[in-house]
C-alpha cells in the first residue's frame, strides 16, 4: 500500500510534491488518477543519488511518449528545485535526485525543534478511527509467551497508528461465556476445597466435573484460599464436601474471574500495556447484540436454511449434516458460507463472534484483530460479515502472529514453575525484563516464526539488536553529558542546538546518518500502511548501525570526532546531530513501546 506522505517533516512528501508539480508542466494534460500514483523513494544504490522517482515510467503509456523522453524533460525541471543539487534520468525512465548538503542538515534543525514527540508524526490517518483488538487470552491461567507476542505487536501497532494520526482503540475481549470459563469454576472450587481443609486429590474431583479437571496448576491455590478467607465453609457440604452448583458456582465464577483478569492485567502492565477497553463476551450475549446482529443480516436477505458441504481434509467449526442457518458470506469473498444458527437454534460460536464485531464496528472505521496463525481461517469469514453488516463503511483486517520458540543454552524452555507445563509472559519478564522482550518481539515480522534466545536478548553484542540500539542511545547521551561539561548545560540543550549552524556537518558518514533521520517520518507512514511495526525496530537498528559507525570512523579520523577541541562550533554543530540521532532513536522506540537507556549498566 502507498499514500501520498502526510507528516510535515517527510522530506519525500517535499520532494513528491516537486516532481508531481513538475509532471503536470511537462504534460498538461495528465490525469490526476495517474499523478497520484508518482512515488518518491530511497534510491537503492547511494551512489545513485539520495531519492528516485517513476513519475516519467507512469506518465509514458498514458502520454503515449518514451518514459526516457519524459525523464529528460523532468530533469531538465527538477533541476532548477532549490533543494536538488543533482538530477539525471536513468535506466528506461527513473529520475535519480542527490539534495543539497544544506537540506539534510537541516534535518537535525526539525528534529530539534519539534522534538521527539511530535518529529515524524502524520495526518495519515486523517483521524480515523481504528479499533485493535489484541491479547484478549482467556482468563483461565497466566499469560504465556505465545499470548507475548501478540500483545507487544499489538500495542506497537496501535502506538504507530497512532503516530500516522489514526485515533486508536486498545480493546481486550474477555472469553468469560464459554466451557473453558465452566472448567475454572470447577478447578478453582476444587483449591477452595483443598483451602478448607477437604482432602481431595485431582482424580477424585475430577468426577464430580462435566469434563474433567482440567486446571491442575497451583496458580489457583490463592484463589481458593481467598474463597475460603471471605466464605469459611459455606460453598461446601456440611462434611466439606462437593456442594450442589446452586450453592457456589456463580460465587466462584465470579471470583475465579476477577483474580485471573487481575493476574493478566498485572502482567500486561509489567509488559507496558495498558489496554482502554475490556469487553466481555458474558455481556455481549446478555446484551442481545448477537441477536440483533443476525436480525441485520436477515433483513438484507443474507440468511438462508441449509446444509453446508462437509469439510474436505480439515475440521469445519460447527459443521453439521442437518440444515442451519447459513450466512452468504461467499457473497463477500469468504470460501464457504457460515452457520450462524446450529440445527437446534442455537448461536454458533462465530455468530457470538460476529455480535461482538457488530459492537466494534458501530464505533470504528476499522477493525484489526491481532490472533495466533491458527487463525487464519478466521479472517475471510469475519472480514465478510463486517462488510455485510456495515456495507462496506467499516473494514476488518488480521495480523497473523506465529509462535514463539523460547530457547536457553541451546535447548527449548518448556516449563515454568508457576503454571507447571508452559513459558509464562512473567517468567519471561523476569529473565530479561521487559524492554528487551517488547524489542526482540518485534524483531521479526508477525507471521514469521521467531526463537527467543534468552542468553542472546542480554548478550551485550553487536549481534543483539537490543544491545546495539540502547548503546547507540547511551553514546549518543555520553557525547551530550561531555558536551555540557565543555560548553554549559543550557549551550547543548535541544533548543539551543537547533539554532546552531550546521553547515559543517558535510562528511558522507554525517550526511548519511541525517538520510536516515530524514526516512524516519516516511517509515511510520508506510509502516502503518502495511501494519507491520516490526519495521520501526528494523529503521532503529539500522540508525543505530549508521552511529555507532560515525562514532568508530571518528576515532580513526579526529576531523569527525563530535568534540573539536579547538573548534566550538563544529563541535557545536555535531552535538546537535547527536541529539538529533538520539532523540530519533528515542521518537522510534516509543512506538515500540520501548524505554531509551541513558547509560549501559
Amino acid at each position: 500500500m502507498t499514500a501520498t506522505p502526510s507528516s510535515p517533516d517527510c522530506l519525500f512528501g517535499l520532494l513528491r510534491t516537486r516532481v508531481c508539480t513538475v509532471l503536470k508542466e511537462v504534460l498538461p494534460e495528465i490525469d490526476d488518477a495517474i499523478v497520484a500514483r508518482v512515488e518518491v523513494t530511497p534510491t537503492r544504490d547511494p551512489a545513485h543519488g539520495d531519492m528516485a522517482t517513476n513519475a516519467a515510467l507512469l506518465a509514458a503509456k498514458p502520454a503515449r511518449r518514451k518514459p526516457r523522453d519524459i525523464a529528460e524533460e523532468l530533469v531538465e525541471k527538477l533541476a532548477q528545485c532549490p533543494e536538488i543539487s543533482e538530477v539525471s534520468a536513468a535506466g528506461p525512465g527513473f529520475v535519480n535526485m542527490t539534495l543539497k548538503p544544506a537540506i539534510l542538515q537541516n534535518v537535525a534543525r526539525t528534529v530539534l525543534t519539534r522534538g521527539e514527540h511530535i518529529y515524524g508524526r502524520s495526518t495519515l490517518g486523517e483521524g480515523k478511527r481504528v479499533n485493535i483488538e489484541y491479547v484478549s487470552a482467556n482468563p483461565t491461567g497466566p499469560m504465556h509467551v505465545g499470548h507475548c507476542r501478540g500483545a507487544v505487536v499489538g500495542d506497537a501497532l496501535a502506538n504507530l497508528l497512532g503516530a500516522a494520526g489514526y485515533q486508536t482503540t486498545k480493546e481486550y475481549y474477555v472469553n468469560d461465556a464459554g466451557t473453558q470459563v465452566v472448567a475454572l469454576t470447577w478447578a478453582t472450587y476444587w483449591r477452595y476445597l483443598q483451602a478448607i481443609g477437604t482432602e481431595i486429590d485431582a482424580e477424585t474431583f475430577a468426577e464430580f466435573t462435566p469434563n474433567g479437571l482440567q486446571y491442575q496448576g497451583a496458580y489457583l491455590i490463592p484463589v481458593g484460599e481467598a474463597l475460603a478467607k471471605e466464605h469459611g465453609r459455606a460453598l461446601a457440604t456440611d462434611e466439606g464436601g462437593v456442594a450442589p452448583q446452586d450453592v457456589w458456582f456463580e460465587t466462584v465464577r465470579r471470583v475465579a474471574l476477577e483474580h485471573m483478569m487481575a493476574a493478566i492485567k498485572e502482567d500486561l502492565s509489567a509488559l507496558g500495556i495498558h489496554h482502554e477497553l475490556f469487553s466481555s463476551e458474558a455481556e455481549v450475549l446478555k446484551s442481545g447484540q448477537v441477536d440483533e446482529a443476525i436480525a441485520t443480516l436477515d433483513r438484507k436477505g443474507l440468511l438462508y436454511e441449509g446444509v453446508l458441504e462437509p469439510p474436505k481434509g480439515k475440521k469445519l467449526e460447527d459443521w453439521e449434516a442437518r440444515p442451519q442457518t447459513l450466512f452468504r458470506s461467499t457473497e463477500f469473498g469468504d470460501d464457504t458460507d457460515r452457520a450462524l444458527k446450529k440445527s437446534d437454534g442455537t448461536n454458533t460460536y462465530f455468530a457470538n463472534d460476529v455480535g461482538y464485531h457488530a459492537r466494534k464496528a458501530s464505533r470504528s472505521d476499522m477493525l484489526i484483530d491481532v490472533l495466533g496463525a491458527d487463525h487464519g481461517g478466521y479472517v475471510s469469514r469475519m472480514r465478510a460479515a463486517v462488510s455485510a453488516l456495515t456495507e462496506g463503511k467499516t473494514g476488518f483486517e488480521a495480523v497473523l502472529c506465529q509462535i514463539v520458540r523460547v530457547v536457553k543454552d541451546g535447548e527449548p524452555v518448556r516449563m515454568s514453575k508457576r503454571a507447571g507445563t508452559f513459558v509464562t509472559l512473567r517468567d519471561l519478564l523476569d529473565e530479561v525484563g521487559r524492554d528487551a522482550v517488547r524489542f526482540t518481539m518485534l524483531t521479526r515480522k508477525a507471521d514469521a516464526q521467531m526463537e527467543f534466545d534468552l542468553n542472546a536478548v542480554v548478550a551485550q553484542t553487536r549481534d543483539n539488536p537490543v544491545f546495539y540500539v540502547n548503546y547507540a542511545h547511551a553514546r549518543c547521551r555520553s557525547v551530550l553529558r561531555l558536551g555540557a561539561e565543555k560548553y554549559g548545560a543550557d549551550a547543548v540543550s535541544e533548543a539551543a542546538l537547533a539554532q546552531v549552524d550546521l553547515s559543517s556537518i558535510h562528511a558522507e558518514e554525517e550526511l548519511a546518518v541525517l538520510r536516515r533521520i530524514a526516512g524516519l517520518p516516511r517509515q511510520i507512514e508506510a509502516a502503518a500502511l502495511a501494519r507491520e511495526p516490526h519495521r520501526i525496530a528494523t529503521y532503529c537498528i539500522d540508525l543505530a548501525s549508521d552511529f555507532h559507525a560515525l562514532w568508530n570512523k571518528g576515532r580513526e579520523e579526529t576531523s569527525l570526532r563530535f568534540i573539536q577541541e579547538d573548534d566550538q562550533p563544529a563541535s557545536m554543530a555535531r552535538l546537535a546531530l547527536v541529539a538529533a540521532i538520539a532523540a530519533t532513536l528515542r521518537a522510534g522506540l516509543a512506538i515500540l513501546g520501548v524505554e531509551a537507556v541513558e547509560e549501559m549498566r
